[in-house]
């Protein structure tokens, strides 16, 4: 288990989180076809080279699940029951084959759960940088979060 218990997390507790990504025209390609989204800005590069962007644009859905996804190891990996929900969720940029992206995640609330007393409930802030240190997307995610089990302490 790499995940933190929801007792061990902290309110405006940032994690610069180790994994890099360099997203692939693969990674893009394989994700809107897996997708079924057919939008041209994802897959076809002649369309895109006449827009404003002049190359294609990767799947902002793909963007979110791997902003979300290197999270993971560090926050919630084996500590999770379920995830929640997401809350404004923003693209302010486009991201294009070969930016590479990093990750950090702030936790931002932690609540009791009323219902589970095991259990509480965290929401974090993702963002996403890329190489030029550019802001491309960010959300709030909440989640519920196992407390630390009594026979671990």
């Amino acid at each position: 288990m790499a995940g933190l218990w929801f007792d061990e997390l902290e309110v405006g507790q940032v994690f610069h989180h180790a994994i890099r990504r360099t997203v692939t025209e693969s990674d893009n390609l394989l994700f809107s076809t897996l997708t079924h989204n057919p939008a041209q800005l994802h897959l076809d590069a002649d369309y895109m080279r006449g827009t404003e962007f002049g190359r294609i644009i990767v799947n902002s859905t793909f963007v979110l699940g791997l902003m979300v996804g290197v999270s993971v190891g560090d926050t919630t990996l084996g500590t999770a029951v379920a995830n929640l929900g997401w809350d404004e969720v923003r693209f302010p940029l486009p991201v294009f084959i070969g930016d590479t992206l990093r990750i950090e995640t702030e936790v931002l609330e932690l609540r009791e759960s009323r219902s589970r007393p095991r259990q509480g409930i965290v929401t974090f802030a993702h963002r996403a940088y890329n190489q030029k240190e550019e802001l491309v997307a960010h959300c709030r995610r909440t989640g519920l979060q196992h407390k630390r089990p009594a026979s671990i302490d």
